[in-house]
């Protein structure tokens, strides 16, 4: 999900079973990442998908994933085998404007790296997994770091 004018990309590694299933990129409910997103950027939240990508799209945001396919059972990015990745040459083409990338996951960026590789045009960094999942870090400490990171760059 992006337009060309996008500048920052957050990258997750491949939707879950219930993302995939309602075709919504982070359609669980468990998932805190449109949660995060709109109080990142100060925002009334709003379940409709619609309004979700225009939230996305009003700030130059895109959102994509590191992987094309991978066979996993359930949700769980370690459950992943036999992935294949995105093709990024094609997407930095078409999106000139994107200077930073963020990983929505520690495992985003482990996929990126064995893949792709960073390259020195493009800041990068790695956020807090939204995921249900994720009890590392509360949502708390989760919207400070996501904060702090991405909304001095929108």
């Amino acid at each position: 999900m992006a337009h060309s004018k996008c500048t920052i990309l957050i990258l997750g590694t491949m939707p879950g079973e219930k993302s995939l299933e309602l075709g919504e990129y982070y359609g669980n409910r468990g998932n805190q990442f449109w949660k995060l997103m709109y109080n990142v950027l100060d925002e009334d939240f709003s379940l409709d998908y619609e309004n979700r990508k225009s939230l996305l799209a009003k700030y130059n945001i895109a959102l994509w994933d590191v992987l094309e396919f991978c066979e996993r059972q359930g949700s769980l990015d370690s459950n992943i085998k036999n992935e294949i990745p995105n093709n990024f040459d094609d997407f930095y083409r078409n999106h000139p404007n994107i200077k930073h990338v963020f990983f929505a996951s520690k495992n985003a960026a482990v996929y990126y790296d064995k893949y792709l590789g960073r390259k020195d045009n493009f800041n990068y960094d790695v956020l807090p997994s939204p995921s249900g999942a994720n009890a590392t870090k509360s949502f708390a400490d989760k919207l400070e770091i996501w904060t702090k990171k991405i909304l001095p760059l929108t």
